[in-house]
C-alpha cells in the first residue's frame, strides 16, 4: 500500500490528483517523459520540395564540405558535396537560422546566427549565436540571447577570436540585444559598438577584404505585426568604421533622403574602394547604388531594388568589380556595375532566392540557397541541380484520409505548393519522393479530403484561393466564394480556415471575414454570418510609437489585410453548432448553423486582441470548446491554450507547465478519451492526459515549430506538421490513453496490441531499401513492419557492478572514501548475467512458432515481431549481418490468423513470468493477385518445408564437421610417432565418401566450375522452394511438391551413407586412442591425458 501511494504523490500532477501546480510540476513532467521515451515520432518528410535556405557556408579548403542555414529547419552539412546532408542543430534552443560562417583562419570553428535574417510574415525567432570548434559536432551558445534574430556574423580573416555581429533584433516588438556587437575573446564577452535605437537593428555588415579594419554596418529600422509591415523609418541608413568596428559614422551622402529601408551592401573583392548598396526608400527612391570610394558618397545607378522584407542581399563577383549578383524573387545580375540588371536564368529551378556561394576556381559554378532548397549549376545558369534530400518543407497545416491499406497525409507549405502523399508503403525503401503529389500550386494552406472518398481532396493557396483535387485524374476545380453583384469584397487571411461538416460530408465550410457554406462540394456558397471581426481600421494602430502614413517604407505589404476569420470549427455532436476564431481576437459562436452569432472578446489572461489560432470542438462533450490564442506577432511568445465548458461562454486556461518560451499554435483531443490532448508550439509537441493541468513533450521531433496536428482515428496516429522540417507521424499512440497511476504502479504491463498488417514488402528498386540508386536518393522509413508490442517496466533491476559504480559515484562528489572492492565481489560482477526478456509468439493452437530476446528497459518499451516463425538454421553464437544481395536469417512468413504473445525475464537461470499469454490478430492485406485458396494447406507446407530445410541443413553442417575431423586424424596418422598407416587407405576410403555426399547435397563442384550443367542438389531444391516461399504469400505449386519430395527421398540415400561414414570414422577413432595422440578437434571425450 506504501508502494502505491508513492507512486500515486510521484505522479500525481501528471495525472490530476492534485488541482494545484507545486515545484515539483517539472520534474514530475520529467518522470512521464522517461517513461514514454520509446513512443518516438517518425520522419515522413518528403523531400519532394525543400524550404527556404537562409545562408550557406562553403570550406574554402574544401568546396565539398558545406554548412547550410535553413531559415527555420536548423543547420545541415555534407563532406560530399550534397550526396548527403546531416542535421547538426537539432538538439538546442532555436531552429529558426539566419546566417552560418566559417572562420578564415580555422575551418573549424564555425559561428551559426539564430532567428531567421528575413522579415516576412511566418519568420521565426532565435536565441542569440553559437560556436563550434569541431566543425559542427557540437555548439555552445555564446550569448545575445534577446536578439531574435541575427542578420549576419563576421570573423576576422586571421584572429578568429575576434567577431563582429549584426544583430537586428526583434521584428515583432521593441528592444532586445540589436545593433553591432563586437568580441575579442571569442565570444566570451561582447561590446555594442553600434546602437542606433530600441526600433532599429542592423541588417548586415561587410568587411573591407583587404583592410580588417574597415567595416560597413546597415542599419534597418523595421516593425511587423499582426496587422502591419513598416519596413523603414528615418533610423535606417548605412554606417562605417575604420578601427575594426569600434567607433562608426554614417555614410549615407547620395543616398535617399528621408526614410529608408532594408538596404543591402557588398564590397567587391577586385577592388574593394567599390561597395555596392541595394536601397529601399519610399517615394520610389529607392535602387541600386554605387560607391567608389569606400562609402564616403554614393551614386545612383538605376532603380533596381527588391523587398526588404524578403530579400535586398547582393554578393559581388569574384573577379569583376561591376558584375553584382542580386537575390530576388527571380535571381538577377549586372555586368554595368549596377546600371542594368538581367534575369539571370531560372529554368527548372525553384525561385525566391536568398543566398549564393560563387567558386573561386570557377566562377561559372555557383551553389544558391532559396526558397524551395539548394541548386547548383556550373554553367552561369544554364542549367541546374537540385538538391532533393533536405527535407526542410515548411508546413502550416495537415490533414490525413482514410484511404486502405494506408492513408495518406495532405498539406499546404510556404511556397512550395500543397501536396499528398502515403503515411507508409509496402516499398521495402520507405516513402520516396515520387510516392508525393502536388494538390496545388502556390503557398499552400489548409486541406481537407473527403472522408468518405479520398480521390475528393480540398486545397487553396493564398487568400482564399481554394480548388477541389481529383486524385483519380489530377484535375483540379476552382472552387472560391465570390461577392455577389454589388457585394462588398471578402477579405481573405494569408491561411483560410477549411473544413468539411463531420456530419456530411458533401458539406463545406470556408471562411473570409465571413463564414461560407456548400452542401455540394463547393460548387456554389451560402454565406451564412455576418463580418465577424471587430473590423478595425488597421491605418489607425500605432507601430513604433506613432501612427505611419500611407507613404511609409512598405506600409502593409505582404501582409494580410487586418480583420478576418483564421480558425473555424463545428461541433461533432451538434449540428450546427459553429464556432470562429478571428486575427483580431474574437470568437463568435452560432448555435443555429449560422443564423445568429454570440461574440466573446475578453478571455483570462489573454492579451487583447490576440489571435485565435485554432478552435476546436469537443469530440465527446457538446459543451466543450477548445481555442489556442497566438500572440507571438507581438512579440509575445507564451502558449495560450483556453477551455470553455459553456460552449465558449466562459473560458480558462490549459496551458499548464507548457514551457513559456514557445507559443502555441494547435490543439487536437484523442476520440476515445477525451482527457487526452496534443498540442502543437513554437518547440514542439506536448500531450496531457489531465485534460491540460500538466503536459508531457513527446520524442522523436527536432527542435521544430509544430504548427498544425491530425490525429488518424482508425489508425490512432498523431500526425503533426512542422514548419520547417515535414510531415511527422506518431505511430499508433494509444499506450498514451492508459496511462493511469494503476498502469504505472505494475511491475509489468502490456498494452493492447494492434493488429498486424502481413504483406510481402516489395522491392521496385531492385534490392533492399533504396537499391543501387545511390546515397542522395532521399527516402523515409516505413512504421515498423509486423506485429508492434509496447510493453510498460516500472523498474529494471541494476546489475551489481552498476549499483558499485554509482555508489561510488556518490561517494566520490561527497569527498567521501571509496574502498576497493573484493576479489570475491568482482568475480560475483563477473558472473552475473544481464536481464534478458524472452517474447514467446504461438499461433491459435497454442503452439509457439517463435522466440525473441530483447535487453528490458524501464518505461515504455516497443518491439516488433516480422511475422515469421523462428529460423531453422543451425544454432549460432554469431549473429548474421544482412548482405547486399542476402536476406536476413528468419523463417517462413505465417498467415493471417490469430496469434499471441508473452513475457518472461531470465536472469542467472532464475525465470519469471512478466506478461501472460496476449492474443492479437495478423491480417492479410490480400493485396496479390492470385491469392493463396486454402491458408491451412499454405501452413501446413510450410511447416514441411521448414522442418526439411533445418534436417538439410543440420545434415549439411554435419558432414562438414564430419570432413574437418577426417582432415584432423589423417594429420594425426602422418605425423605422429607409432600411429598405423594402414588407416590411411580407410582414410582415403572415407574422404571419397563424403566427397560423395557433398554432390549428393550440394551438387558437382567439379562439373559446375568447368561450367557444366550440373543436377540438382538436395539441398539446392529445398532451399529453392524455401526461397519461393520465403517472401510469397501465394499458394503452393506442383514444382515446388514435386521437388520437396525428390528432395526427400535423396535424402534418405544421402543420409545412409554419410551415417556409414561417421560409423566408420568412429572406428578409425577407437585404433588411434590406442596410441597417446595429442588432442584432436572433435575427439575430447576420448582424450587421453597420460
Amino acid at each position: 500500500m506504501k508502494r502505491i501511494l508513492l507512486v500515486a504523490a510521484v505522479l500525481g500532477l501528471t495525472f490530476g490528483s492534485f488541482a494545484q501546480k507545486s515545484k515539483n510540476e517539472k520534474s514530475d513532467s520529467k518522470e512521464l517523459k522517461s517513461v514514454i521515451n520509446d513512443l518516438s515520432f517518425r520522419l515522413v518528410g518528403p523531400a519532394l520540395t525543400s524550404g527556404r535556405i537562409s545562408d550557406i557556408a562553403i570550406d574554402p579548403e574544401n568546396h565539398d564540405t558545406w554548412y547550410v542555414a535553413a531559415a527555420s529547419g536548423g543547420v545541415w552539412k555534407t563532406t560530399n558535396h550534397g550526396t548527403t546532408f546531416s542535421p547538426i542543430f537539432d538538439g538546442y534552443d532555436s531552429y529558426s537560422i539566419g546566417c552560418v560562417t566559417i572562420a578564415p583562419s580555422n575551418n573549424n570553428t564555425i559561428w551559426v546566427g539564430s532567428g531567421e535574417n528575413n522579415n516576412q510574415r511566418s519568420v521565426a525567432f532565435g536565441d542569440g549565436v553559437y560556436k563550434s570548434l569541431d566543425g559542427g559536432k557540437s555548439f555552445k551558445n555564446m550569448g545575445l540571447k534577446s536578439s531574435e534574430h541575427i542578420g549576419k556574423i563576421i570573423v576576422h580573416p586571421t584572429n578568429e577570436n575576434i567577431i563582429w555581429v549584426a544583430a537586428y533584433g526583434p521584428v515583432w516588438s521593441s528592444g532586445g540585444e540589436r545593433g553591432v556587437y563586437k568580441s575579442t575573446d571569442g565570444g566570451e564577452t561582447w561590446t555594442k559598438t553600434l546602437d542606433i535605437s530600441e526600433n532599429t537593428g542592423i541588417a548586415e555588415i561587410a568587411i573591407d577584404p583587404n583592410d580588417p579594419n574597415t567595416l560597413y554596418a546597415s542599419a534597418h529600422q523595421r516593425r511587423r505585426r499582426e496587422w502591419t509591415y513598416i519596413g523603414g523609418g528615418p533610423e535606417s541608413g548605412l554606417h562605417k568604421s575604420t578601427d575594426g568596428g569600434m567607433t562608426w559614422k554614417q555614410i549615407n551622402k547620395g543616398l535617399p533622403d528621408g526614410q529608408m529601408g532594408r538596404i543591402g551592401i557588398a564590397v567587391s573583392p577586385v577592388d574593394s574602394d567599390y561597395i555596392y548598396a541595394i536601397v529601399e526608400a519610399r517615394e520610389d527612391k529607392g535602387g541600386f547604388f554605387r560607391s567608389t570610394n569606400k562609402g564616403e558618397s554614393w551614386t545612383k545607378m538605376s532603380d533596381y531594388s527588391t523587398s526588404g522584407n524578403y530579400y535586398q542581399e547582393i554578393i559581388c563577383d569574384l573577379n569583376d568589380k561591376d558584375k553584382v549578383f542580386s537575390m530576388n524573387t527571380w535571381l538577377h545580375h549586372t555586368t554595368d556595375g549596377g546600371k542594368n540588371f538581367v534575369a539571370t536564368g531560372e529554368s527548372k529551378k525553384h525561385v525566391d532566392n536568398h543566398c549564393i556561394w560563387i567558386d573561386p576556381s570557377n566562377t561559372n559554378h555557383w551553389i544558391v540557397g532559396c526558397d524551395g532548397g539548394i541548386y547548383e549549376t556550373y554553367n552561369h545558369a544554364q542549367d541546374w541541380k537540385y538538391y532533393s534530400n533536405l527535407p526542410l518543407i515548411q508546413f502550416y497545416k495537415v490533414a490525413t484520409d482514410n484511404d486502405t491499406p494506408f492513408y495518406n497525409i495532405y498539406g499546404g507549405t510556404q511556397d512550395n505548393n500543397s501536396m499528398g502523399g502515403p503515411s507508409a508503403t509496402i516499398n521495402n525503401a520507405g516513402i520516396l519522393n515520387s510516392d508525393w503529389y502536388i494538390t496545388n500550386g502556390g503557398d499552400g494552406f489548409e486541406s481537407a479530403i473527403d472522408p468518405e472518398n479520398p480521390n475528393i481532396a480540398y486545397a487553396q493557396a493564398q487568400y482564399g484561393w481554394l480548388v477541389r483535387y481529383d486524385r483519380a485524374s489530377g484535375e483540379k476545380t476552382p472552387i472560391q466564394p465570390m461577392p455577389g453583384k454589388d457585394e462588398k469584397a471578402y477579405r481573405w487571411n494569408w491561411d483560410s480556415p477549411l473544413l468539411i461538416s463531420p456530419h456530411d460530408n458533401k458539406t463545406l465550410y470556408f471562411c473570409a471575414n465571413k463564414v461560407f457554406k456548400s452542401e455540394n462540394r463547393g460548387d456554389d456558397w451560402t454565406t451564412v454570418s455576418p463580418d465577424l471581426t471587430r473590423q478595425t481600421d488597421r491605418n489607425k494602430l500605432p507601430v513604433m510609437g506613432q501612427v505611419w502614413g500611407i507613404d511609409a517604407v512598405m506600409k502593409n505589404k505582404s501582409t494580410t489585410i487586418y480583420g478576418n476569420i483564421v480558425a473555424f470549427d463545428e461541433s461533432p455532436i451538434q449540428k450546427g453548432l459553429l464556432y470562429a476564431g478571428t486575427d483580431d481576437g474574437l470568437i463568435q459562436v452560432s448555435e443555429n448553423a449560422g443564423d445568429t452569432w454570440r461574440k466573446v472578446e475578453t478571455f483570462p489572461g489573454v492579451p487583447a486582441n490576440t489571435r485565435v489560432n485554432m478552435i476546436v470542438a469537443d469530440l465527446h462533450d457538446v459543451n466543450t470548446v477548445y481555442a489556442v490564442f497566438n500572440n507571438h506577432r507581438s512579440g509575445d511568445f507564451k502558449p495560450y491554450i483556453l477551455k470553455s465548458s459553456d460552449k465558449g461562454k466562459t473560458w480558462k486556461s490549459i496551458s499548464g507547465d507548457l514551457p513559456t518560451r514557445g507559443a502555441a499554435f494547435a490543439i487536437r483531443q484523442d476520440h476515445v478519451n477525451a482527457k487526452l490532448l496534443f498540442a502543437g508550439t513554437e518547440f514542439g509537441c506536448f500531450f496531457s492526459n489531465d485534460a491540460g493541468t500538466s503536459w508531457t513533450k513527446l520524442g522523436g521531433l527536432p527542435t521544430i515549430a509544430v504548427y498544425d496536428i491530425d490525429i488518424q482515428k482508425r489508425e490512432n496516429d498523431v500526425v503533426v506538421a512542422t514548419f520547417g522540417r515535414g510531415f511527422y507521424v506518431l505511430d499508433n499512440y494509444t499506450p498514451l490513453r492508459n496511462l493511469s497511476p494503476e498502469t504505472l504502479d505494475k511491475e509489468a504491463h502490456l498494452f493492447p496490441v494492434k493488429d498486424a498488417l502481413q504483406y510481402v514488402p516489395s522491392s521496385p528498386l531492385g534490392l533492399s531499401g533504396t537499391g543501387s540508386q545511390g546515397a542522395d536518393l532521399w527516402n523515409a522509413e516505413n512504421p515498423a513492419f509486423g506485429a508492434t508490442f509496447s510493453l510498460y517496466l516500472k523498474d529494471v533491476e541494476s546489475t551489481l557492478k552498476s549499483k558499485r559504480q554509482k555508489e561510488e559515484a556518490k561517494k566520490e562528489k561527497d569527498k567521501e572514501a571509496v574502498s576497493y572492492p573484493t576479489f570475491d565481489e568482482l568475480r560475483e560482477e563477473d558472473r552475473e548475467d544481464k536481464t534478458k526478456l524472452i517474447w514467446i509468439i504461438r499461433d491459435a493452437e497454442g503452439k509457439e512458432i517463435n522466440r525473441m530476446m530483447t535487453s528490458p528497459k524501464s518505461g515504455i518499451q516497443r518491439v516488433n515481431w516480422d511475422l515469421r516463425m523462428a529460423t531453422t538454421s543451425p544454432i549460432s553464437l554469431r549473429k548474421s549481418s544482412t548482405g547486399r544481395y542476402s536476406s536476413p536469417d528468419v523463417g517462413l512468413m505465417v498467415v493471417p490468423g490469430t496469434y499471441s504473445v508473452e513475457v518472461v525475464s531470465v536472469k542467472d537461470g532464475e525465470i519469471k513470468n512478466l506478461i501472460e499469454k496476449t492474443n492479437f490478430k495478423v491480417v492479410g492485406l490480400n493485396n496479390q493477385t492470385l491469392l493463396a485458396s486454402n491458408f491451412d494447406e499454405l501452413v501446413e507446407f510450410r511447416a514441411d518445408i521448414s522442418e526439411s530445410k533445418r534436417k538439410i541443413d543440420g545434415a549439411g553442417r554435419l558432414l562438414n564437421e564430419t570432413s574437418e575431423k577426417l582432415k584432423y586424424y589423417e594429420a594425426a596418422i602422418k605425423n605422429y610417432p607409432n600411429t598405423d598407416l594402414t588407416l590411411l587407405k580407410e582414410i582415403e576410403a572415407l574422404k571419397n565418401q563424403l566427397e560423395d555426399c557433398e554432390v549428393m547435397l550440394w551438387g558437382d563442384g567439379l562439373k559446375s566450375s568447368n561450367e557444366f550443367e550440373t543436377e540438382p542438389s538436395i539441398s539446392g531444391r529445398i532451399g529453392t522452394v524455401y526461397y519461393q516461399t520465403f517472401s510469397n504469400t501465394t499458394g503452393i505449386t506442383q514444382t515446388q511438391r514435386d521437388n520437396k519430395k525428390i528432395a526427400e527421398e535423396e535424402y534418405v540415400a544421402f543420409r545412409k551413407k554419410l551415417d556409414d561414414a561417421i560409423i566408420r570414422l568412429k572406428a578409425v577413432e577407437e585404433k588411434l586412442s590406442e596410441v597417446p595422440v595429442p588432442y584432436i578437434k572433435g575427439k575430447d571425450e576420448n582424450w587421453k591425458e597420460n
